[in-house]
């Protein structure tokens, strides 16, 4: 698999990096030794990039992953973990600021490093701001933790441009973790372009908007109990409707191209520049080996015209989350 780079200063990973939340939490019941089998055919495949975070199932991703890893080296795998976000037992997250203090920082990759049976993390982010913790102070803690050698990298999470700035005034960043996708754009106005001058890479996470862009999704769809997408607001009533429109728009693009809704959705974005690195949320071995074929799907400027007029910026229906954790967001606040 052809390679990318996290920004200027980041690892060089896989051109496809491989999300793991859903084989723990938020989407449902998974299979587990389907997830380890999938995890192990990604390796296969040349991807080297696996994210997660230590509230994924509450700590069990982290041991899914270390479990997945027993058979492979540990340098067969590049480790992106996001820490912060408070749950209760039970598995409801908890609104309360997520924990990224200086003692946060170090009391959570300690647990982080036990799970995932390693010395250190390739690539440690605060899942989300704390508005009442300064960036400075928590990049300060996890550049302590780089230079004892416990983190490679340091990486960021659904930021806007002036939180970007503060922090890389601190530390190099690799790489911000943003939504991403024909139904999510809002990172091109202001976010990306400085992300750009800074030297930071962009790895993209929702390129199938959880499913929305899978060309998988039908409005009768039964969820599980806790999926995330149960109350979503792209995935309700009269915007779900809408946003399938534009699924089936997409779909005749992909038609044309031979290719499959999924497939010109992730490749759109690979599109976006080098310096971005999308994340498939494949938990089974027969969605990555449908988003794998993206690698090779090769979009030209015809191509992209047409599944932009298929999907315009801006069309979405409904917000990405819910309003709660809508306002949670550095990224979603005014330059």
């Amino acid at each position: 698999m052809n390679e990318r780079t996290l920004g200027t200063t980041g690892p060089a990973v896989s051109a496809l990096g491989l999300g793991t939340m859903g084989m723990s939490d938020l989407y449902g019941p998974a299979d587990e030794a389907e997830s380890t089998a999938t995890i192990h055919a990604a390796l296969d495949a040349g991807i080297t990039l696996l994210d997660t975070a230590d509230f994924y199932g509450e700590g069990h991703n982290e041991l899914l992953i270390r479990d997945a890893l027993r058979s492979r080296s540990r340098e067969d795998a590049v480790l992106s973990v996001k820490f912060g976000a408070r749950k209760a037992p039970g598995g409801a997250f908890q609104h309360a600021p997520y924990d990224t203090a200086p003692a946060g920082v170090k009391d959570r990759l300690a647990q982080t490093l036990r799970r995932l049976g390693t010395d250190h993390v390739d690539v440690y982010r605060p899942a989300r701001l704390n508005p009442d913790v300064p960036i400075e102070d928590t990049v300060g803690a996890i550049a302590e933790m780089v230079e004892a050698g416990y983190v490679r990298h340091i990486g960021l999470s659904e930021v806007g441009s002036q939180t970007l700035r503060r922090a890389a005034a601190v530390h190099p960043i690799a790489d911000l973790q943003i939504e991403y996708s024909l139904l999510s754009r809002g990172v091109e106005a202001d976010i990306l372009p400085t992300a750009r001058e800074l030297g930071i890479g962009i790895t993209a996470y929702g390129v199938l908007s959880r499913g929305l862009l899978s060309g998988h999704w039908s409005p009768d769809r039964a969820l599980a109990a806790g999926d995330f997408r149960g109350f979503s607001p792209r995935f309700q009533g009269e915007a779900l409707e809408a946003n399938l429109r534009l699924v089936e728009a997409l779909r005749a693009v992909a038609d044309g191209v031979g290719a499959t809704v999924a497939q010109v959705a992730i490749a759109w974005v690979a599109s976006r520049g080098e310096d971005v690195v999308p994340l498939v949320g494949a938990r089974r071995r027969d969605r990555l080996a449908e988003s794998l074929a993206a690698r090779d799907l090769v979009l030209s400027a015809a191509d992209l015209a047409a599944v932009e007029a298929a999907v315009p910026a801006g069309a979405a229906s409904g917000d990405r989350y819910a309003a709660v954790q809508m306002a949670a967001l550095d990224s979603e606040r005014p330059a």
